[in-house]
């Protein structure tokens, strides 16, 4: 086994994409969890109910908002490594 000496370089700066990945994923994740947890928060909050009570449109939320932070999440990650590579070559 040889011994690679590891460049470290400064990191370079976060790009503004990289917050607004975060906000947007925390906000899409937080979003997610209320609506799995408790459904019929739409209704509680507008007073109306925009799929009849049948809970179509929570199941729709929770499936756009799970997609989203992921999406976020990914995103975010790729944007952290393209200004840290140095620490997405240690994890290898």
């Amino acid at each position: 086994m040889a011994f690679h000496a590891s460049h470290h370089s400064k990191p370079g700066p976060l790009r503004p994409r990289f917050w607004a990945e975060v906000v947007l994923g925390s906000f899409s994740g937080l979003l997610f969890a209320i609506t799995l947890i408790w459904h019929d928060w739409i209704e509680l909050l507008f007073e109306i109910e925009p799929d009849a009570g049948s809970g179509a449109l929570e199941w729709l939320i929770v499936a756009v908002t799970a997609l989203a932070t992921v999406l976020c999440a990914l995103g975010a990650r790729m944007e952290w490594r393209r200004a840290h590579p140095a620490a997405g070559q240690a994890s290898r």
